[in-house]
């Protein structure tokens, strides 16, 4: 079961979505819900089918006193790392929320300061904590609009199924077409091939 809220205060979860892909943003969401929100298919967005994630997204979006959702681009994770660029999208994500939380509570095991609010950081937190939870949710449904939206300009990636996740038919395209714009150079795209010495 989990639990509604970490603190007492107005409080906001956030997390992330596409940090493993090969190509694509990372998108972060945050999302402030009501201290008696209850869904019983509100879990890790990871745990849901697609269907369920589509079915919670309006809900979420309706109930929810405030969220928001933001993308970092390509360029932008290659400048600054994966890490980094998640951090940000969060904090991205916070910026459009239009009520200001007085804490946030992050999945995951690092974080930045977002302003003066404080923090907690929870390792498995979408699995433990609604509004964390709710956040996956809203940035895994963003994220796989985004990429099926790409997939129509990029159809060799089989983008609208991938994601742009190192899945073996992405990684094949990547040999066969070459990269993208939408891809992550500082990623390393194709495995490391064994070269023999003579």
């Amino acid at each position: 079961m989990l639990k509604p809220y970490f603190s007492e205060h107005i409080e906001c979860g956030t997390d992330e979505a596409g940090r493993g892909c090969l190509a694509g943003p990372v998108t972060a969401a945050a999302v402030i819900l009501p201290k008696d929100f209850r869904h019983p298919l509100l879990n890790d967005s990871k745990q849901l089918s697609e269907k369920k994630r589509e079915l919670l997204r309006p809900i979420i979006e309706a109930e929810a006193l405030a969220f928001g959702v933001a993308h970092i681009q390509p360029k932008k994770i290659d400048e600054i790392n994966i890490l980094n660029a998640s951090i940000l999208a969060m904090h991205k994500a916070i910026d459009k929320l239009r009520l200001r939380p007085e804490f946030v509570l992050v999945d995951g095991n690092r974080f930045k300061p977002y302003q003066d609010i404080p923090y907690e950081c929870m390792v498995k937190g979408d699995a433990r904590f609604l509004n964390i939870a709710a956040a996956s949710v809203l940035a895994k449904t963003y994220r796989d609009d985004f990429m099926k939206t790409l997939a129509q300009k990029y159809p060799h990636y089989q983008w609208e199924n991938n994601k742009g996740y190192p899945t073996k038919a992405h990684r094949l395209a990547i040999r066969k077409h070459g990269s993208t714009s939408e891809h992550r150079k500082s990623f390393q795209l194709l495995p490391n091939q064994l070269e023999i010495e003579f």
